[in-house]
């Protein structure tokens, strides 16, 4: 991405106390706090800065603080720790007005006990073994959704879990200024693909509009020529371009619509300030091409999209690529397309008309030219690789009419059984955990749409904390699930979502 989503964001850490202690006790408080605070900004693992805000005594000042969190733009979530035993009632007003995500760290201000000099002078001021129980308390009876993280910060494990939890954060925190430009509308007669746009900006905070493909037409058609003779020579100089497409070739006109393309659409995209895009080859106004090379290369850059008009799959590539900003790996829009069903050997082939991020693949792609009878336009240059070998999560995202449902399947990525020679676009070869028959079936029970986002950054771990923080429903397949587990469990969330709407 060439703008870091990171960069400006904080975590404020809020630390629970009370004056019954003294204020001998309270410096203490501060004191231990800050240097829990110090800890985690020391670590690397963390991808935002935490920053510590006065020891909270009491319900007015509580309040106070928790509003100003809301209201500022930098903060995108707030971190709760009870040192010592702060009445829950002191929070409840503070609580209510909480719009940020709440991270609840339950840890004490030292790893290990005193056990030789241990007194009631050290329990009185190390309560939080029984502070954050009564903190959990009033959570749960408020109904607070909340991330839940135990262990000290000086360990590994810890930060790795307020690592993820942070990155649901500012995904989170994204999706509330995200714009998607529906370039034309949905693919004909497909109903995945629809959804009800007014309910995402609701739930989601996600805006999605839709501009006349012909605006886009305009701004290609204003793309100058010096523009685009720069960008072929960056081409040239990042990929294995075929060679009918060089400079003085055959099909270079080709190349240059694709430059012309990209450069235009990024205009289109950076005008109406929007981070995520879909097209459609079923209204293409006055493109000479459907759009392949430019599509892949504004994924790559963080843009979220999704073919067809498949706006919630333009939404969830945007989400990927911001909460795994920083990590290795990428993530794609991948649509499933054929199976392997020999007996022992299932795997899954995915891949899209042209559309696959490069960022899915450490090796150099081949820039190449190739027929395509869909859309009935001139034949579309692409960026054609193989997706690397290694864990990866595919993610849906379904209108269920009544809530939208997040679909995610681990799968493995294993390549190709044999090489794809006659394949002309970029295409991903994987193993779905469990099994590929448990995989499918609890995919369609759950109504996961064909589109989805492949992620090879953002784990499963990721994708549970951002539903916690978007109070959306995760349907997860993993190597624990069972097909009657699953089917279950999709009965049992009908009846919750839907009761926890109505109260």
């Amino acid at each position: 991405m060439r703008i870091n989503p990171y960069s400006g964001r904080e975590i404020w850490f809020l630390t629970g106390s009370q004056d019954l202690y003294g204020p001998e006790a309270l410096a203490c408080v501060e004191e231990q706090s800050r240097a829990l605070v110090a800890i985690l900004n020391d670590s690397a693992q963390l991808p935002l800065k935490v920053v510590w805000k006065p020891v909270c005594k009491e319900r007015d000042g509580i309040r106070r603080i928790v509003l100003d969190a809301n209201a500022d733009n930098a903060c995108v979530g707030v971190m709760m720790w009870m040192h010592t035993f702060s009445p829950a009632k002191n929070w409840v007003l503070g609580l209510k007005a909480l719009d940020v995500p709440l991270m609840h760290l339950h840890t004490q201000a030292s790893p290990h006990l005193p056990w030789s000099s241990i007194d009631m002078d050290y329990m009185n001021l190390n309560q939080s073994a029984h502070g954050d129980r009564e903190f959990g308390y009033i959570l749960t009876r408020m109904g607070i959704r909340r991330k839940t993280v135990v262990g000290h910060v000086s360990y590994e494990h810890t930060r790795r879990e307020i690592a993820t939890w942070m990155r649901a954060a500012v995904g989170w925190a994204e999706l509330h200024e995200t714009r998607v430009a529906r370039i034309g509308d949905n693919m004909r007669n497909v109903a995945v693909t629809e959804g009800d746009k007014t309910e995402a900006e609701i739930a989601l905070g996600v805006a999605v509009n839709t501009w006349p493909v012909n605006e886009a037409v305009d701004a290609v058609a204003s793309v100058g020529d010096a523009d685009v003779e720069t960008l072929i020579e960056e081409y040239v100089a990042t990929y294995r371009v075929a060679g009918d497409l060089m400079p003085g070739a055959a099909r270079h006109n080709s190349l240059r619509e694709a430059a012309r393309q990209e450069i235009g659409l990024r205009r289109f995209l950076a005008d109406r300030n929007a981070s995520a895009f879909t097209d459609t080859f079923e209204d293409l106004g006055g493109l000479k091409q459907l759009p392949g090379l430019a599509v892949q290369r504004l994924m790559a850059e963080g843009y979220g999209f999704g073919a067809e008009g498949d706006w919630k799959t333009a939404v969830l590539v945007r989400l990927a690529k911001v909460m795994g900003y920083g990590l290795p790996g990428g993530a794609s829009l991948m649509e499933d397309y054929c199976y392997e069903m020999a007996p022992g050997s299932e795997r899954i082939l995915g891949a899209h008309m042209l559309e696959i991020c490069p960022s899915l693949t450490g090796s150099t792609p081949s820039l190449e030219i190739h027929p395509l009878d869909i859309g009935g336009r001139e034949d579309p240059v692409r960026l054609v690789f193989d997706t690397d070998p290694g864990e990866a999560v595919v993610v849906a995202l379904s209108d269920m009419r009544d809530r939208f449902r997040l679909t995610a399947n681990v799968v493995d990525v294993v390549g190709p059984s044999e090489p794809l020679d006659n394949l002309p676009v970029a295409s991903a070869v994987w193993v779905p955990r469990p099994d590929f028959s448990t995989s499918v079936r609890c995919w369609l029970a759950a109504g996961g749409a064909h589109h989805t986002v492949m992620t090879t950054q953002c784990g499963l771990d990721v994708w549970r904390d951002f539903a916690t923080v978007a109070e959306m429903e995760l349907a997860a397949i993993d190597s624990d699930t069972s097909v009657t587990a699953f089917e279950d469990r999709l009965a049992w969330n009908n009846v919750y979502w839907r009761m926890a709407q109505s109260v």
